[in-house]
This record gives C-alpha cells, structure tokens and sequence, in this order.
C-alpha cells in the first residue's frame, strides 16, 4: 500500500483493500471532547468496512487519578486486551482515522507504536477523506477475533512531570518543551478545561491546529520541514497539549519531517497544573 511518509490517502487505501489478500487493520477513533458518546454515534451511523472502534477514553487512555492528567495512558494489559479483540497481529498494517484534523487518529497512531506496533498509518482527511473518494460505508461492528499482538513499550518516548519540571528550569536544557495548544491557552488567556491557564515555562507555541489545510487533510511536506527547522537535528522535542491527545498531531508533523529525537508528555497541562 502506498503511503506518504506516516500517511496514507483514502484512495490506496480503497485500492489496497481491494486486493484478495491483505493484512489491513483498521480502527475509527472519532471522538468529541463536548461529547464523550458522539464517537461511536458516529461510528454506527457508518463506518469504514471492518474497522473497529476505539474510544479515546475507553480504550485510548487509562483511569483519571489525583496526578497523571485527564488522558493517561492505558494499563499495557487493558489496550493489549482489547486490540487482540480485534485480530491485531505483529505483521497487520494498521490504518487509524478521524474526522477531527488527525487529534484522535494522533493518539492511536502514537500509542500503538509506542507499545511496539511496527506498521501504523494515518487516514489522510479522515473519515471525510474516505467518503469522498467513493470509499463504501458499512453500519455493521465486526466479530470479534484473536491477535496475538503483545506490547513492548518503547524506551525513551515519553517524558513525566519531573523531567518537564527540571526541562523547564533549564534554559540549556537537551529537551526543547513544545506546547501544542492554540495560542490564547498558551499565554493564559483563555483556558476552557483546566482549572489553571498558562503554559510550562520555557516552553515553544506550536498549535496541532495549523498542521492540516482547510480539508482536514496534512499540509505539503515542505511546511512541515519549515516548521521544524529551528531546532537542531539532535535536539529533544517533547510534546505536550492539554492532556498528551493532541500534541500527538506535532508528533506526526514531525515524524513526517523526518525528526525522530521526539518525546510526548503524556500528562500535559493537566498533570502540570495539579502540582502547582
């Protein structure tokens, strides 16, 4: 299947599954923050054929504690369970989708490859992208199968609040903090979840937002190159957003850039906040 960079258009993936044999895992991550049941409305008013769903706070994220932020990661053992639910094995190329600019298919995207997935691939234009190109809808939520995929969290992809608070004291710092809210958030002067505005100090604005063009479709690789060419190539960026959803749209600007010395603050925001 053809692809760019981390992503793939909905006409190869139309093709693709097209073949008689193919190891193309799909799963629909729609989500919405106002709405936590909106996702999966949408998901059985019409689907991708044989994707799964995934809920970003189901599936996607673990259980909210006093520390940690609205979205920490999943128990390995719970998300291991529930994508081998889904037939996922080691060799499946897996393709993720939205129709929200990539900030829910970011996180699946990020998640499974940091638990050791290979192959993950992105809808380019999401959910929308799809039915444009003529791609076939289904209302019908597969079987359930057996994978035998296991996670092998990576080492080194992920910062916590101790490494983002000793970053954020040093100016000389290895580690560049890359916010990934909108602006407004950033200088505090709007926060619409947190119970605190503001930003990590010393950290760069770099809003997910600006990443996709008016289609929800990623823009030219040269935009992305731009974006991240103010760092140095062995410079540690870690991402973060509100609650380590999001910032994962940066990683997959910067993956697609070809920077590869990147973290996520799974935390974010709202793990900083509850320490201040």
């Amino acid at each position: 299947m053809d692809n760019f960079g981390p992503f793939v258009s909905a006409e190869n993936l139309i093709a693709a599954l097209k073949q008689p044999k193919h190891n193309i895992r799909i799963y629909d991550c729609r989500f919405n923050l106002g709405d936590a049941n909106a996702g999966l409305l949408d998901y059985d008013k019409g689907h991708i054929p044989a994707a799964y769903f995934l809920d970003l706070e189901a599936d996607l994220s673990g259980p909210v504690g006093l520390h940690g932020g609205r979205h920490p990661l999943p128990h390995q053992h719970e998300i291991q369970e529930r994508l081998n639910s889904t037939g996922l094995n080691n060799l499946d190329t897996v393709v993720v989708y939205d129709d929200s600019q990539f900030a829910y298919a970011a996180r699946a995207w990020w998640l499974l490859r940091f638990l050791g997935h290979p192959n993950v691939l992105v809808l380019d234009g999401g959910y929308q992208a799809w039915l444009q190109a003529g791609g076939e809808v289904d209302k019908r939520e597969p079987e359930p199968q057996l994978g035998n995929f296991r996670c092998r969290p990576q080492k080194g992809w992920i910062i916590d609040y101790e490494m983002a608070r000793d970053t954020s004291q040093k100016p000389d710092a290895d580690i560049s903090l890359i916010d990934s809210r909108e602006t407004r958030r950033f200088l505090g002067e709007v926060e619409p979840i947190d119970p605190v505005a503001g930003c990590i100090p010393s950290a760069i604005n770099k809003p997910w937002q600006e990443l996709s063009d008016e289609k929800g479709k990623i823009k030219p690789l040269e935009f992305h190159q731009q974006r991240w060419q103010e760092f140095e190539s062995q410079q540690t960026l870690a991402c973060y957003c509100g609650s380590g959803v999001t910032a994962c749209v940066n990683l997959l600007s910067l993956a697609y850039a070809g920077k590869n010395n990147v973290r996520l603050y799974p935390g974010s925001w709202s793990d900083w906040c509850t320490y201040l």
